[in-house]
């Protein structure tokens, strides 16, 4: 890989795939659009926005590139990063009209690339983008409320609860006395009763912490997806996807809490790399640690 600018790329790719933290992806799109209109004008590709954004950010960002030589692929994730025989999926849909380029972005499989269309009727863009909210709000939901309740067993906490979010996790100010026993009694249990779920726990947990910045986004967006698909009439993003902010109940702040959860992950990994005091990190590598000495055990 070697670093080069957008207007290079818009003179010399057929595929753009923008990989990037959601909140990040609509104003790519634009930069992209405006260094493709400067330096070639006319010269056609395709663009394939391949991020963790709610269905509705998905047709934002395809509307940047309305009335211009480029088109528009929504495509979604789904799987952790390439490794050994492993490669994630990315499902792709397109807009009525627009099936020829989605047959070219499955050529891209003898490349490496592993894809798979969404065709058929009413298949459109933000297609993809539901089935990776989907199952993305299904599986780092899942890690985010053992994270939490992880946090919550290792360490004592004093919670102030926002009578307008009531299920924020991330409204907990500050932790204030130790409690292994809880948190050896929950690990033991869970070996126990809930075997699968523990090593869930054990084999994600480190993956996690780095990528926490990431999921921020997604948690956000995916809050949206599902604010969306529970309440159609509610007002569609005009400029971002953040669209939750002011919002007062309803089920999408799961995530919503989830995404503050997240952030307070960032944070402390951050700390820990600087040197500092990160407690919420070394309390989940500690679980994760015996976790494991528990589970080879059996």
């Amino acid at each position: 890989m070697q670093d080069t600018s957008l207007g290079d790329i818009a003179s010399r790719a057929n595929w753009v795939l923008s990989i990037l933290p959601p909140s990040e992806a609509y104003a790519f799109a634009q930069r992209f659009r405006d260094a493709h209109s400067k330096e070639v004008g006319t010269r056609r590709l395709a663009f394939a926005d391949c991020n963790a954004v709610n269905p509705e950010t998905a047709k934002l960002i395809a509307s940047v590139f309305v009335d211009t030589p480029i088109k528009f692929i929504d495509a979604g994730i789904i799987g952790g990063p390439p490794q050994g025989q492993y490669d994630p999926v990315f499902y792709a849909s397109a807009d009525v009209g627009d099936e020829d380029v989605l047959d070219e972005f499955a050529g891209l499989q003898v490349h490496g690339l592993k894809v798979k269309l969404l065709k058929g009727e009413g298949a459109s863009v933000g297609d993809a983008s539901a089935l990776k909210m989907s199952y993305a709000g299904i599986t780092k939901g899942i890690i985010g409320i053992c994270t939490t309740m992880i946090l919550c067993t290792s360490t004592t906490f004093s919670c102030c609860v926002n009578t307008y979010l009531i299920w924020e996790y991330a409204r907990i100010l500050a932790a204030h006395a130790a409690s292994p026993a809880t948190s050896q009694a929950l690990l033991h249990e869970l070996a126990s009763s809930q075997p699968v779920i523990l090593q869930r726990i054990a084999a994600s947990t480190n993956g996690m912490l780095p990528k926490a910045y990431r999921w921020v986004g997604e948690m956000e967006e995916i809050s949206a997806f599902v604010e969306g698909g529970l309440n159609p009439s509610t007002t569609k993003p005009t400029d971002t996807s953040r669209a939750l902010k002011g919002t007062e109940d309803g089920p999408e702040l799961i995530h919503m809490g989830l995404a503050k959860l997240y952030d307070r992950i960032a944070l402390a990994v951050e700390d820990d790399k600087d040197g500092k005091e990160a407690e919420d990190v070394k309390v989940l590598q500690g679980f994760v640690e015996e976790a494991k000495k528990v589970i080879s055990s059996k």
